[in-house]
């Protein structure tokens, strides 16, 4: 067998999955010079919530911080997480604006594109996938992993065998909320190497203390790429740490080729960084523990904190159990979509509502009836009809690809900001988060604005009326 390759996500998932994606890009460019130089197949920096948080939180353009990322690290391939036609948001976008994302993305500096779709419906992942071919980059689809009565290895094996047919260069077998069991990877992975003919690329957490083992069942099987997440940000709700795994193979077969000496370098100028986020609360020492209740309900570690917080602001805290036993019941009622961003939310939101209000669906959410409704696609098993009749009437369920029902929109959202356009990547901020990007814009119209004043040096100019005109 081949040298195991590492991606790291310490830019991107590991601070996504423990600290609300809060790392600062002047947090990242002290470690980028050794990063670079350890020989890592990929570096995840970008997609997921990054591009939220830096609009919203952190004052930042998010593509200013990619293409600072791409000049600090020009050894490296950079890779992101992309939501297929949702791209980093949380609706269906116009295949017009997933075209000039993937065209801008791969412009700035990213290499590899991660695609996944929350329901594993490969009309939501075509347009993705057809563009980052078409402008260069380097296309992963991903299977959103997860464990129900319908999602057995040859689903997985058939929907990897459909993502290869349609243009994979690697496929991601993407376990969101660490399912996957280190026996049940082997198996997988195997069968996988032995049914598609591009290299598999595991993605897990350690959210419930088992991502070391199934890394290491899925490396015995013959995976050819895991991602990992630098110590200081390692383990818990995050990827599983690089250093171990790496003092693990090395010498075998697997061995990595990467160097301690300059990861343990690496950790070292990370590490305050990551106490300053404990520090400041962005950190919760949650996300440094197991919890096995991922493997109970299968509700992922970002889900389980929301929940947390929607039952605290109901003032019904104590409902927590109730909600975590209604989470797996709604996901049957609703044709058992994987719960990774946005079904998680929208299932975890409509099992608080039937808990708190005391009646199963006496209210939907608005994204719960769009859910039924077929606006985000294929849900993998049948629904319970009843359930959706009551939440959608006698309104037709869509079944071709909902991007059809799109019109064109870039032009439109150009229109809309055309006075706070800097660079064409604005009109993508926009389209993405309207509401967030504008403020943003408008801040840094300020900002602007008080830099070009000149400067009061406190000299002042005495004018005298001339009264002789």
């Amino acid at each position: 067998m081949s040298k195991l390759l590492i991606t790291d996500t310490i830019f991107r998932d590991a601070h996504q999955s423990k600290a609300a994606t809060r790392m600062r890009t002047e947090e990242m460019l002290p470690a980028c010079e050794i990063l670079d130089s350890i020989g890592y197949y990929s570096l995840e920096v970008w997609g997921g919530a990054t591009f939220d948080a830096c609009l919203r939180f952190l004052n930042e353009d998010p593509w200013d911080r990619l293409r600072t990322l791409r000049k600090a690290l020009p050894n490296t391939k950079l890779q992101m997480l992309f939501r297929g036609q949702n791209i980093l948001g949380y609706k269906h976008y116009a295949d017009d604006v997933v075209e000039q994302f993937c065209k801008k993305a791969i412009e700035n500096g990213i290499d590899i594109i991660r695609i996944f779709d929350a329901l594993n419906d490969p009309r939501n992942l075509e347009s993705a996938i057809r563009f980052t071919k078409k402008y260069g980059g380097i296309c992963e689809p991903a299977i959103s992993y997860t464990v129900s009565p319908v999602h057995n290895e040859d689903y997985f094996v058939n929907l990897a065998k459909e993502l290869v047919q349609m243009g994979a260069d690697t496929i991601c077998i993407k376990d969101m909320a660490n399912l996957l069991l280190p026996y049940d990877a082997y198996s997988l992975v195997s069968r996988l190497k032995k049914d598609v003919n591009v290299p598999i690329h595991l993605h897990t957490h350690n959210t419930t203390g088992t991502g070391d083992m199934v890394y290491l069942m899925a490396a015995q099987a013959g995976v050819d790429i895991v991602d990992t997440a630098l110590s200081p940000l390692g383990n818990g709700t995050a990827q599983p740490a690089t250093e171990p795994l790496v003092a693990t193979l090395k010498g075998t077969d697997r061995d990595t080729g990467l160097d301690l000496m300059k990861l343990s370098e690496a950790a070292k100028i990370m590490r305050p960084v990551a106490d300053r986020m404990l520090k400041d609360g962005t950190m919760s020492v949650k996300a440094l523990q197991v919890d096995v209740n991922t493997l109970l309900y299968q509700v992922p570690g970002g889900m389980l904190s929301n929940l947390i917080s929607q039952l605290k602001e109901a003032g019904k805290s104590d409902k927590y159990y109730d909600v975590l036993e209604e989470v797996p019941r709604v996901r049957k009622d609703f044709g058992y979509p994987p719960l990774v961003t946005p079904t998680s939310q929208i299932v975890g939101t409509q099992a608080v509502m039937n808990i708190i209000t005391g009646e199963r669906y006496k209210v939907f959410t608005k994204e719960s009836k769009a859910l039924l409704h077929g606006e985000y696609g294929q849900l993998p098993a049948p629904v319970n009809e009843e359930v959706r009749k009551k939440a959608i009437g006698d309104e037709e369920v869509i079944t071709c690809r909902p991007a059809d029902l799109l019109k064109p929109e870039l032009d439109q959202y150009r229109e809309e900001i055309k006075d706070h356009i800097r660079q064409e990547e604005d009109v993508l901020s926009y389209a993405l988060f309207p509401q967030v990007a504008l403020k943003f814009f408008e801040a840094r119209e300020a900002a602007e604005k008080k830099a070009n004043e000149p400067e009061d040096t406190g000299v002042r100019t005495l004018y005298v009326e001339d009264l002789s005109a």
